[in-house]
């Protein structure tokens, strides 16, 4: 290059040469001008032909160069006659007798000196992206085209780089590659690195409680990025507002200028927690004072859970209706089926924590009591008719009016069958006639009998009682004793050692279904309805009625004529009872 500029300035100060003279001395100033090919020489331009341009380079002839090569990326290019340029010399003479010249050469030789210095020392480069290819954008480092992968654009994902296309902007060198002509540049870390130098600066000067305007960066579902001017702040969602907002782009957009109170900072990680709704007066001061617990408020419901509902009782305050509170007789139903979001309802206040910051709320308070107004209406006593609701292992399930259940128990379905018996005989959807017999209203418990609409047949003057000789017909034959049914409805048990006196006559297989026998009761249990009787018992005071109505062996009388005379008299007694029958 030296060699050229040399050769240049010495033909300027020669006087003009003669055709003759002309090719003497060019041997005499560049030889025969081969040994600077391939490096950068300066021109002058003689002229512009439609869109190139005429260059000379003080060899044997002119090279044309295009115009588009002067000019920069989105601009044009700016050249006139008279221009002294810098060129590089492909060949001193082509087929058409020209010099071979490239601008776009000679800036990329340039540039990429400049550029291993800037990249060698660590130093920012300037450039202008004016192309988009796969993968990422083409870049104009000074005549040098470098690319700009699109993770590097900038510390954040740009979908449209337009506004920042054909503007110088500043750029790192990640990587070159001479040889191969690779550049691969970056001004996301140009960005990163000035961003943190004032988000050093910045953060320095932040204080908690400092009150700030900023510019929304970006939304997410939890919250907003702010800009405060060259470092970003995390405005919660649940600090934008005291009412709940159930996504940041409710009360934000992006670009909107707020205003933000710092209300956590971290210098060690710089991380800087913003917050709205602290430059406003919490509502939940006083709280106590302005919803006092069993007061009724009307409120929004603005969320429903599988717990319950939050309602809005006014903004920044809301209050939770338990799923528990909101019907009286609706249970293990979602609360999204009694409420629905929006909706404007009627709540009483039930709890209040201002130090947590809950206030409970019931919604089936503000309506009727339906156990209430079902014991006023039922009172104990009294008879209903009720559905079949439900059947379960312990009793009944009857619907009764406003929706409420009442049970009976299987001890109150029957007198005379064992519960698991007598519930066999109903089904659902069975109309049943049943006794109020309790109405429990705080434990929402209503008790029904259906027995209880019939007479106890232990009950009465005409009831059986302990010690009453009765006449039962045996069920059943078992090896512990003999099942036997008295009357109609009572059921009872002789067992073994009670089948007779007699030892060898304690046998139940001596005694057949279906056949009648005379046995005294000797105890009733009301709770259980069990009747235990005894044949044994029957004989022994037989035996001593026999014995005091016919005498005694200490007046002379045998036993066997005592028993003979009883027994002749009780089978007298017997066939006239048998002969009123027949009759």
């Amino acid at each position: 290059m030296a060699r050229a500029r040399t050769a240049v300035a010495a033909e300027r100060a020669a006087p003009p040469p003669t055709d003759e003279n002309f090719a003497e001395l060019l041997d005499e100033i560049y030889g025969s001008g081969s040994g600077l090919e391939g490096s950068v020489i300066k021109g002058t331009v003689v002229s512009i032909e439609n869109d190139f341009a005429i260059i000379d380079v003080g060899l044997k002839s002119e090279g044309r160069v295009p115009l588009r090569e002067f000019s920069q990326a989105g601009r044009p290019a700016e050249l006139k006659v008279g221009d002294t340029v810098d060129v590089y010399l492909d060949r001193v003479e082509n087929a058409q007798g020209e010099a071979v010249l490239s601008r776009d050469k000679a800036r990329r030789e340039e540039a990429w000196e400049k550029l291993e210095h800037a990249f060698q020392g660590n130093q920012r480069v300037e450039g202008i992206i004016f192309g988009r290819v796969k993968g990422g954008f083409t870049v104009d480092l000074s005549g040098a085209v470098a690319f700009l992968p699109g993770s590097q654009v900038d510390v954040r994902p740009v979908r449209d780089v337009t506004p920042i296309m054909g503007t110088p902007q500043p750029f790192q060198i990640l990587k070159m590659d001479r040889r191969r002509g690779n550049i691969v540049v970056s001004r996301r870390a140009v960005l990163e690195e000035s961003r943190a130098e004032a988000r050093n600066e910045l953060v320095a000067n932040l204080r908690e409680g400092q009150v700030l305007e900023g510019v929304v960066k970006n939304i997410t579902d939890y919250g907003a990025f702010v800009d405060l001017g060259g470092v970003d702040g995390l405005l919660h969602v649940t600090d934008i507002a005291w009412r709940r907002v159930n996504h940041p782009s409710e009360a934000l957009n992006i670009g909107q200028t707020v205003k933000v109170q710092v209300i956590r900072l971290n210098p060690e990680t710089q991380r800087i927690s913003l917050g709205m709704k602290q430059l406003e007066a919490d509502p939940w001061d006083g709280i106590e004072a302005k919803y006092p617990v069993n007061a009724k408020f009307t409120g929004r419901v603005t969320n429903i859970t599988d717990y319950g509902a939050f309602v809005e009782l006014e903004p920044g305050v809301e209050g939770l209706v338990h799923v528990s509170e909101m019907s009286w007789t609706k249970k293990n139903v979602h609360p999204g089926k009694i409420v629905s979001t929006s909706q404007e309802v009627e709540v009483m206040v039930l709890e209040v924590d201002p130090s947590k910051r809950r206030i409970s709320l019931g919604l089936k308070q503000c309506l009727a009591n339906p156990w209430e107004s079902f014991a006023e209406a039922h009172p104990v006593g009294s008879t209903l008719e009720g559905e079949v609701k439900n059947i379960t292992e312990f009793g009944l399930f009857l619907g009764l009016d406003n929706n409420v259940d009442g049970m009976v128990h299987l001890s109150d379905l029957s007198w005379t069958e064992q519960g698991e018996v007598a519930i066999q005989k109903f089904k659902k959807g069975d109309m049943v006639r049943a006794q109020v017999l309790d109405v429990d209203v705080e434990k929402e418990r209503i008790s029904l009998g259906v027995k209880q609409l019939e007479k106890d047949p232990l009950a009465g003057s005409d009831a059986v009682k302990r010690n009453d000789v009765v006449t039962c017909t045996i069920t059943a034959v078992q090896d512990a004793g003999l099942e036997v049914k008295i009357g109609d409805d009572l059921t009872g048990f002789i067992r073994k050692v009670e089948l007779s006196r007699d030892r060898a006559e304690q046998r139940p297989e001596r005694f057949a279904v279906g056949e009648k026998i005379d046995a005294k009761i000797t105890a009733i249990d009301p709770k259980t309805r069990k009747i235990s009787l005894s044949i044994k018992a029957r004989e022994i005071a037989e035996e001593k009625d026999a014995v005091a109505q016919y005498g005694s062996t200490d007046s002379g009388a045998s036993l066997g004529d005592i028993l003979g005379a009883a027994l002749h008299r009780a089978r007298k007694e017997a066939e006239k009872k048998d002969e009123g029958e027949e009759g």
